[in-house]
């Protein structure tokens, strides 16, 4: 029963079960003498962490007369889990940068109703943030990486996740598998088709599944920095802010000038583990300098409008 569950006490790190643990349960009936130790060790020992995300504490007379009280759903439970054990494994560390994205914005406000018209479907900036990205982790493999234990394992593929937040207020994150061998179209559809369907709640498991690094736009919603969570077991999460119109100094032949241009910011949180500062630092420069030097003229053969 999950009464009989919970009674068992990990022997594992942080008081995890371990698989040695649920055999001795089921072959005995009743805890080993490893957990036992445990759990007298654990009488006189405050652990660092003794509430999981499924038992929070209940604080005396913190509710009042009138307030909802809401059970998590499964998915959210899960994702809480995901989250704490992301940053109980990963020290996180954030470093941001702007990048002037007005070549891109003018591209997109080009192609959009044509692309619209041709495909059915919209063109976002986001494919575009796709691409420039696993151009940049090919230049950088030592961010498209995991770690198993004390080793470090360098991903052969780039599958980018990508996070789509659901109707009912959950977080689902597809993913694009070797995004680097895919066109701008290409990558365009994917978006599309892998964003509409996970709204719909019609993702196969393989869909979402094998990422190998993250992206996250939460300027979507008008925000301009964020420090996103590392997607476990990746080691490395992009966050995109919101594009403002910001006056800029713009470097010519005949000197400088001021013009208004569109700014977002972006922020890669990276595991500090593996990914030092100069590497991290250098990945997200690159990414800048590759967003910056977007040639249109470059897509609209492959756009065909």
């Amino acid at each position: 029963s999950h009464a009989d569950i919970d009674s068992i006490a990990g022997t594992g790190m942080d008081g995890r079960i371990t698989r040695d643990d649920l055999l001795a349960f089921i072959s005995n009936g009743k805890l080993s003498s490893a957990q036992q130790d445990h759990e007298e060790t654990t009488k006189h020992v405050v652990p660092a962490n003794t509430n999981p995300i499924s038992a929070p504490v209940k604080v005396s007379g913190f509710t009042e007369a009138g307030d909802e009280i809401i059970e998590m759903d499964r998915i959210r439970k899960l994702i809480a889990e995901h989250m704490v054990n992301s940053k109980r494994t990963s020290p996180h560390v954030t470093t941001f940068i702007d990048a002037d994205v007005t070549d891109i914005v003018n591209f997109r406000n080009r192609v959009k109703d044509g692309f619209l018209k041709k495909e059915g479907m919209k063109f976002t900036l986001t494919p575009i943030f796709f691409e420039a990205t696993a151009r940049t982790l090919r230049q950088f493999p030592g961010i498209n990486i995991s770690v198993e234990g004390t080793s470090i394992i360098r991903k052969k593929n780039i599958n980018i996740g990508m996070a789509t937040a659901l109707p009912g207020g959950n977080l689902i994150v597809p993913v694009i598998k070797k995004a680097d061998e895919k066109s701008l179209i290409g990558i365009t559809r994917e978006v599309n088709d892998l964003a509409g369907r996970a709204r719909q709640n019609k993702l196969k498991p393989d869909e979402i599944t094998g990422g190998t690094f993250t992206i996250t736009n939460y300027g979507t919603v008008g925000n301009l920095m964020g420090t996103p969570i590392i997607n476990q077991p990746q080691c490395a999460i992009l966050g995109i802010g919101a594009i403002r119109k910001m006056p800029a100094v713009i470097e010519t032949p005949s000197g400088d000038t001021i013009g208004i241009r569109h700014i977002l910011y972006l922020s890669l949180s990276y595991d500090h583990r593996v990914i030092d500062g100069a590497l991290g630092g250098m990945f997200i420069r690159q990414l800048k300098d590759n967003l910056e030097a977007f040639a249109s003229n470059a897509y609209l053969n492959d756009f065909k409008i």
